[in-house]
């Protein structure tokens, strides 16, 4: 029998005795673990999720922040200036 997604996490959530996320938070849940995994490796969506479920924070600040990090991430270094007499 194929379950959907869905059907999976009414299901779990309700194992869990907590209620599935409502469809705002499965986007921003989607979205956070869309961000970690091209940030980083696959491996990085899932625990992600799991991070941001564990620190209480809301899918919607979650999100943010992993925005952020991935943001920072894609920023070159910086070079320091140079100190040598001459040089621009």
């Amino acid at each position: 029998m194929v379950t959907t997604a869905t059907e999976w996490l009414e299901k779990y959530a309700g194992r869990l005795g907590i209620a599935p996320p409502a469809p705002e938070e499965l986007e921003q849940l989607l979205a956070l673990a869309g961000t970690a995994a091209h940030a980083s490796e696959r491996i990085a969506a899932p625990l992600s999720c799991w991070l941001a479920a564990a620190s209480g924070v809301t899918t919607e600040a979650a999100l943010t922040a992993a925005r952020q990090l991935a943001a920072e991430l894609e920023e070159p270094p910086q070079r320091p200036a140079s100190t040598r007499s001459g040089q621009e």
